[in-house]
This record gives structure tokens, C-alpha cells and sequence, in this order.
């Protein structure tokens, strides 16, 4: 579990786990921080996500995407698209975002101003469409990108930034932005920084899969004029065997 991301959100007696890839750090910032687990959600339904639920949970109650519910036994209680309740006085939101599996959830806390958006959308990149198609994905971008402020904290699920940089670099050589981001993304980690929260801002610039409609990006790509669906595809595609 070298590059995976669990992340505790704590307010008042409230202490809410994003995913549970791994238990040993996550009991262990918990001693740390003195706090009692009261609620676990989950993203979806992969191993890395969700193996440590029994370890850690306590008596925490498990809270996950209806849609994946037959693949992720610890459930106590299950969430549609769109959902809206609170946690330790903090508004949740659950949103649809298929593409990775068929059934995951995001999480955005919009009085906290962040989001959990797991192996859907990466800091400059994006996950492996293991149970959707580009088409899928693409709708699942442009959902976040329309429900999410720019000044969002987005944490995704993997320690994935640097590769996806140095991939976002080679497909497209001539975007400034991208280059500058590398550069910055390069040093972090060169320091044992992570990468994690990104912003959506952040993402709509740098990101090349949030821009598969952005005419400049299917030029750079010799697709001028293509849909971008066709492009969210060949950009995945190569970054597949990058």
C-alpha cells in the first residue's frame, strides 16, 4: 500500500475515514490524534480500498455506493447518486462517478470546501477504466468539473501525481502549464512531499483528461475537431502504456 490515500476528516466527536486501504497508519494517526472512529466511507469496491474495514472500524459505521453494495460486504448503510446528509454537522454529498468500476462514489463537503474522488479523478490524471468505457469516464469528469468550486481540496486515492505529470509532459510537450506543474510536482516528491489535496482549479488547467473538450489539447494530439470523447480515449490509451 506504498502510494495509497486513506484520509481522516475530524469535527467535534465526529471522525470520518475516506476508504481503508491498509490499518496499521490509520489506527496509528488515530492514537495519535486521540480520536474514536465514528464513520467509514466508502469510495468503491476495489481491495485497496476497502481491506482494512474490519481492522479499523470499531464501532464505526460503513457507509458506500449502493451500486457496488454485492461487492463490499461491511456495509451498514448504502448511498445513490446524489445523496445529501450530514456528518459531526457537515454536509455531505455523494456523487456517481463510473468509469474506474461501475459504481463508485465521490464525497464532496461543500461548507469544508473538499472532495474524495478515489481512483476517479487523480491529481493530473485519471483511474483505469476497469469496468467503464472513455465515454463513461468522460461524463464522470465533466460531472466533478461542474459540481466542484474551483478552491475545492480534492484528495484523491493514489500517490500517482508524478507519473501522471511526466505523462501529461509527453502528450502534450507545448502546454506551459503542464510543464511548470511537472516542475513543481518533481520537487515535491524529490522531497518526500506528497502531492495530495490538488484543486480543481489546479486540474482544469493541468489536468489533460479534464480538458479532452479543450480545442487546444485535441490540436497538440493531432485531433483537431474530434469528440471529445475520442480524445478523453486516446489519452487514456496512452496513458495505459506509459
Amino acid at each position: 500500500m506504498s502510494d495509497n490515500y486513506a484520509v481522516l476528516v475530524h469535527t467535534g466527536d465526529e471522525t470520518i475515514l475516506i476508504d481503508a486501504p491498509e490499518a496499521g497508519p490509520i489506527k496509528a494517526a488515530l492514537a495519535e490524534e486521540g480520536w474514536t472512529l465514528t464513520t467509514i466511507l466508502v469510495t468503491h469496491h476495489h481491495t485497496d480500498h476497502v481491506q482494512a474495514i474490519d481492522a479499523v472500524k470499531g464501532s464505526a459505521k460503513v457507509i458506500g455506493p449502493k451500486a457496488e453494495a454485492d461487492r463490499i460486504k461491511e456495509l451498514d448503510e448504502t448511498l445513490d447518486d446524489g445523496a445529501e446528509f450530514t456528518l459531526g454537522g457537515l454536509e455531505v454529498k455523494a456523487i456517481a462517478t463510473p468509469g474506474h468500476t461501475s459504481g463508485p462514489l465521490s464525497y464532496y463537503f461543500p461548507g469544508a470546501g473538499i472532495a474524495f474522488t478515489a481512483d476517479t479523478l487523480f491529481a493530473m490524471g485519471c483511474g483505469r477504466l476497469f469496468e467503464g468505457d472513455p465515454a463513461t469516464m468522460w461524463n464522470s469528469f465533466k460531472t466533478l468539473r461542474a459540481a466542484l468550486p474551483d478552491d475545492t481540496k480534492i484528495y484523491c486515492g493514489h500517490e500517482y501525481t508524478l507519473t501522471n505529470a511526466r505523462y501529461g509532459h509527453q502528450a502534450l510537450p507545448e502546454d506551459a502549464a503542464i510543464a511548470e506543474r511537472l516542475k513543481v510536482v518533481e520537487a515535491a516528491r524529490e522531497r518526500g512531499e506528497p502531492t495530495v489535496p490538488t484543486t480543481m482549479a489546479a486540474e482544469k488547467a493541468t489536468n489533460p483528461f479534464m480538458r479532452a473538450d479543450d480545442p487546444s489539447v485535441a490540436a497538440q494530439l493531432g485531433m483537431a475537431g474530434a469528440d471529445p470523447v475520442e480524445v478523453f480515449a486516446h489519452l487514456r490509451k496512452g496513458r495505459d502504456s506509459f
